[in-house]
């Protein structure tokens, strides 16, 4: 399969790719690296990306920004950085995406444990997951030629601990664990779930 993976050089976009790239052909694309570079949060950016790409069987989006901080003190323009990234970045890859998909092609989605397990200061990126979620499972039943769409929504990972202060509580899991995730929604048969990895 030809497989873009959108924030492959990433702390989890590299070992996906990495496991992948024994068995498929990959089109590592990043903000600043990679075979291709493109900014998610601009529409233009993505239909040259697929334009540069032509035809391919699946996309893998890890990248994303969002906002982590007080909700006491929290702004539209901080709201918005998951808004535009994480969110509408990840879906504008696949409204754009859809035409050039190849039939029985797949898109993979990136959300997250704060869907349905808050913590202080995550409101901003939980928002997005959630809306990240809804979108996959309406999209799966609206896509046409057989294309499927999954979430991964993993916890929070070992390789980032400086992220561990924002999870209290939170077992961190390891990578493999959420490799596999991406490998089920790549090279299995569902559509418009959500794959949780905790």
């Amino acid at each position: 399969m030809k497989i873009i993976i959108v924030g492959a050089t990433g702390t989890i976009g590299k070992h996906v790719a990495g496991a992948l790239e024994k068995d498929h052909e990959i089109i590592r694309v990043g903000l600043k690296s990679g075979d291709i570079q493109t900014d998610i949060t601009s529409p233009d950016a993505i239909e040259n990306l697929f334009r540069q790409t032509g035809p391919f069987d699946a996309l893998i989006c890890t990248a994303g920004d969002a906002y982590f901080g007080p909700w006491k003190t929290m702004t539209d323009k901080e709201f918005r950085l998951g808004i535009d990234s994480k969110l509408m970045g990840q879906i504008n890859l696949v409204l754009i995406g859809q035409k050039y998909i190849r039939p029985k092609g797949s898109f993979t989605l990136t959300s997250g444990v704060l869907t349905n397990d808050p913590v202080l200061g995550g409101a901003n990126p939980a928002a997005a997951n959630g809306a990240i979620e809804a979108f996959v499972r309406s999209a799966a039943i609206e896509l046409e030629n057989g294309v499927r769409i999954n979430a991964v929504s993993p916890t929070v990972v070992e390789e980032s601990p400086k992220y561990f202060s924002f999870f209290p509580g939170h077992i961190p899991v390891t990578m493999k664990q959420v490799i596999y995730g991406y490998l089920k929604s790549v090279t299995g048969a569902g559509t418009g779930q959500v794959i949780e990895v905790l």
